[in-house]
């Protein structure tokens, strides 16, 4: 993005200051606005964009709607929603470090006049940015605090998202209006708090500990809905796996864990909530579904842009197409293992079909590949060589398994292999559809292998081989092709 400094120090104070700095050292480096904003708040290309407008022009053009429309086309207004608040919050921010009083004031009654009308789940981000911006946006700081003072936010959620000094002020003011105990003052008690660190140290072990002093559970402790919204995907697996949480428990806002999963937006997680049994059905208390809640969160943009086979997929229009696809029905009992049946009878020929149909899966859709094979714990299992003429080096002698020893007989190790790739594909079905009839489609075609009177899982083998060179070419050039036009 050009910025050209004689218009800009003249609006901007902020920019004027740093301008003459660098020309005071000698500085010719290029200068990067966002550099400027710092890490606290990401400001995205559109706002940083509508800010450099208004310093050239002195107009503020209409709110982009790629960046402030959510994904919820019919049913939102798109006031309240993260999209269009998040847009608005990065421009007072920006404004606000440039020291543009005009634009922070405009963005701060635009925000104040829809304040009640936004999520509460949004409270939090706007009063974050309210803060940092101090006493350029006082009167928006005043007013959302009130209001997070108020609201059913619990202490766990705030504590997370705002510093210290503005956890105080909201704790003494619920303490003042009689909202939380003396006692507690608001946060849960000493058991839960010791299994939800447990859960922020990754340490389910330690949680599994605390279980057996029976002073609470996993449901009383809410701690898979704290497991979803603050832990890494793989201790929120583990949790799932210990297998003694409800998840469709309600937490007291009315969130099942998959509410809470669709707040997230995290693909692995979800996938992994709904393999439980969550589901999709059910209600928040204001009478939204996990994936209303999803599409609430994604930006317009992001959501209907288009998305080239090979190119990794963005995660928030992942999740959507997850929910989306658990309300539809669920597959029919043996509509995932259709394809393993025409990999053929013998065991070695379906060993074949699933390595070769689930690393065409990686090369082409990436991201639902990484989802599926970390749900069903591939990389647990022993990867298959499958050329007996190049022997793997000792190190890896005991990571591989080789197929095509003569003769070939089934063991654990292949049938472990063998359910983890089976659960990988049933997966991708299940979840991804539009993919797996791509996969199929290449992976499938039978009748051009009836006449060649060859073994279908070597004909495959070759042909997957050409495929993978075929498809790596083509996303060679594609780069070369970008790299040489961005240059």
């Amino acid at each position: 993005m050009r910025a050209y400094r004689s218009v800009l120090s003249v609006r901007s104070p902020f920019l004027d200051a740093i301008f003459a700095r660098r020309a005071a050292e000698g500085e010719g480096n290029p200068l990067d606005l966002r550099e400027l904003l710092g890490e606290e708040v990401e400001v995205g290309y559109e706002a940083l964009q509508l800010v450099l407008e208004y310093l050239y022009t002195g107009c503020i053009r209409d709110l982009p709607k790629s960046a402030c429309v959510c994904a919820d086309v019919d049913g939102c207004a798109h006031v309240g929603c993260l999209p269009a608040i998040s847009f608005m919050a990065q421009v007072i921010f920006a404004a606000s470090i440039f020291q543009v009083a005009v634009l922070t004031n405009h963005f701060q009654r635009l925000l104040l006049d829809v304040l009640d009308d936004v999520e509460v789940d949004n409270l939090p981000l706007i009063l974050s940015v309210a803060n940092l911006c101090n006493k350029s946006c006082m009167h928006l700081l005043e007013r959302c605090l009130e209001m997070v003072v108020r609201s059913n936010l619990d202490m766990i959620t705030l504590e997370k998202a705002l510093p210290s000094d503005i956890i105080e002020q909201i704790t003494d003011s619920r303490l003042s209006l009689g909202l939380v105990s003396p006692e507690d003052k608001g946060f849960p008690n000493k058991h839960v708090r010791r299994i939800l660190r447990a859960l922020d140290s990754d340490d389910v072990c330690l949680v599994r500990m605390l279980l057996k002093e029976g002073r609470t559970n996993l449901d009383g402790a809410f701690a898979l809905h704290h497991a979803v919204e603050h832990c890494d995907s793989k201790v929120t697996m583990e949790l799932l796996d210990i297998g003694l949480a409800d998840v469709n428990h309600r937490n007291p806002r009315g969130y099942t864990v998959l509410h809470v999963a669709a707040r997230r937006r995290d693909p692995k997680i979800l996938v992994s909530v709904l393999t439980k049994g969550a589901r999709h059905s059910d209600l928040t208390f204001d009478g939204r579904k996990a994936v209303q809640i999803s599409k609430r969160l994604t930006k317009h943009g992001d959501y209907f842009g288009i998305t080239e086979e090979g190119k990794p997929s963005r995660e928030d229009r992942l999740c959507i197409k997850i929910l989306e696809q658990a309300e539809r029905r669920d597959p029919q009992l043996g509509e995932a293992s259709v394809s393993l049946a025409i990999a053929g009878d013998r065991q070695r020929g379906k060993l074949l079909y699933l390595e070769n149909r689930v690393a065409l899966m990686r090369i082409m859709f990436p991201t639902e590949a990484r989802i599926a094979m970390d749900i069903a714990q591939v990389d647990c299992t022993l990867k298959l060589t499958l050329d007996s003429g190049a022997k793997p080096p000792p190190e890896k002698e005991l990571a591989t398994i080789d197929l095509n020893e003569t003769p070939f007989h089934m063991n654990e190790e292949h049938l472990a292999r063998m359910s983890t790739l089976s659960k990988t594909v049933e997966l991708c079905k299940r979840f991804f559809p539009r993919c797996s009839n791509v996969i199929d489609k290449i992976m499938d075609d039978e009748p051009e292998l009836a006449p060649l009177q060859r073994d279908a899982s070597t004909e495959r083998t070759r042909r997957f081989g050409y495929l993978q060179d075929a498809v790596q070419k083509a996303l060679s050039e594609d780069k070369a092709s970008f790299d040489k036009s961005g240059s």
